[in-house]
């Protein structure tokens, strides 16, 4: 039985299985809504490129081992059925293995509740050019690292899926691969409008516009895949996007803090211009270390900072700031007062618009994006910003001190002569 691959692909997977078949990346990051196929579109593309190589064996993992037989499993079940393939296949219900019967190829599955077991996975023939991680978002970044460490190995070409519908979180990893994606990662969104409709049947189009008339945010999250959020993000006036050269060259009203780091903690110096009169920041460098000695944080802030202009740092570290100075730097304290947190915070969120480059300054962009308020647990959230994760925040505070007290004079005299 011969089967064409549009009759088991959808259409706007045409472009990722064309970038499969050209080794156009080795990872493949396949987000979106329910009903876009990505579930069945990633076995299918694994089945059909272990018969073009008798060396190639599978990988399937999920987070959890229990969710593994009615998912991963019966997707790829359901592939090499499409396939006409089945009596090629040894698919024994008692073992989560499936085996290619001409040249004993195998797909393994693997639950990852402890990722270290997987270190003794082992195959005695060919090697891993296949791992699909269903449901990415579940697992963690250092997870997937010391899994590929393990799996990718013994081969020329290798081709790793991630899929996953946008987790509400977006601490979770999956959003800053997809807004700034790695070397060597291929980015692909799809939802079920572009499936054929026949594949899906009426039922489901009947239950997706019913959801989005009763609940359109739900709609767009479950069936769009849109990064919704959790409606605990503290900055919803971000804009990730690459600042070129000849627009910093424009920035005239530089500002540059510093958040010091101890024990594991990172120390965090950030550059950024500040549009007042249309309330845009744009943030465009960033140190971001750990174990950084004084004297190589001043020589770096010195490569960065060659006119020696002021630097606004953590004033709760003075025998650090005095250090700094006798080094060369033009440093000083932030003039803390009470409130100076929540009203920093505030002064950030109010702004239209804060422009962070993601490739100059990975952290600030992971920091910034990832805020959130602590949940509650009774569906709300607590009261005050958590202090974790905020280094970057913590250094653009400083940096951008004055600009705050201005505002908040302003603010109060206003208040005074009766303006509202």
């Amino acid at each position: 039985m011969q089967v064409r691959l549009t009759e088991l692909i959808a259409p706007s997977f045409y472009e990722v299985h064309h970038a499969i078949k050209e080794d156009a990346a080795t990872h493949f990051l396949l987000g979106g809504g329910r009903g876009s196929t990505k579930s069945s579109f990633t076995p299918t593309e694994i089945i059909t490129g272990m018969l073009k190589d008798p060396n190639a064996n599978a990988l399937a993992l999920r987070k959890v081992k229990d969710t593994l037989r009615e998912s991963v499993y019966e997707s790829f079940v359901w592939a090499i059925e499409k396939l006409g393939l089945a009596h090629l296949f040894d698919m024994p219900a008692s073992t989560l293995r499936i085996t290619y019967k001409p040249t004993g190829q195998k797909i393994i599955f693997r639950g990852a509740d402890n990722p270290i077991k997987i270190k003794s996975l082992r195959l005695r023939k060919g090697f891993f050019k296949f791992v699909w991680y269903e449901e990415a978002d579940e697992f963690s970044i250092e997870d997937i690292r010391s899994i590929n460490q393990t799996a990718l190995r013994g081969g020329q070409t290798y081709k790793v899926f991630y899929t996953y519908n946008p987790p509400k979180s977006r601490k979770r990893w999956v959003h800053e691969y997809k807004s700034n994606p790695p070397d060597g990662w291929y980015v692909h969104h799809s939802t079920y409008l572009d499936v054929p409709r026949e594949w899906l049947g009426e039922q489901f189009f009947i239950e997706a516009e019913t959801l989005k008339q009763r609940n359109e945010l739900a709609y767009r999250h479950e069936y769009l895949g849109e990064d919704v959020g959790t409606g605990g993000e503290v900055f919803r006036n971000l804009t990730l996007r690459r600042i070129s050269d000849d627009e910093i060259a424009t920035f005239d009203r530089i500002k540059r803090g510093l958040d010091f780091g101890f024990a594991a903690h990172p120390t965090h110096y950030a550059v950024m211009h500040f549009d007042a009169t249309r309330r845009r920041l744009f943030i465009f460098y960033e140190i971001h270390k750990v174990s950084m000695s004084n004297r190589a944080l001043a020589d770096a802030i010195k490569a960065e900072n060659k006119s020696n202009a002021r630097v606004t740092a953590d004033s709760a570290e003075p025998r650090t700031i005095a250090e700094l100075r006798n080094l060369g730097l033009n440093i000083a304290g932030a003039k803390k007062g009470p409130d100076s947190v929540e009203h920093g915070m505030k002064f950030l969120e109010d702004l239209d618009e804060i422009v962070i480059d993601p490739v100059r300054c990975p952290n600030t962009a992971r920091e910034f994006e990832g805020y959130e308020l602590e949940p509650d647990g009774n569906g709300g959230w607590k009261d005050g910003y958590p202090d974790r994760d905020n280094h970057s925040i913590d250094a653009v505070r400083y940096a951008l001190e004055d600009e705050m007290r201005y505002a908040k004079l302003r603010i109060g005299n206003k208040a005074k002569i009766g303006v509202r």
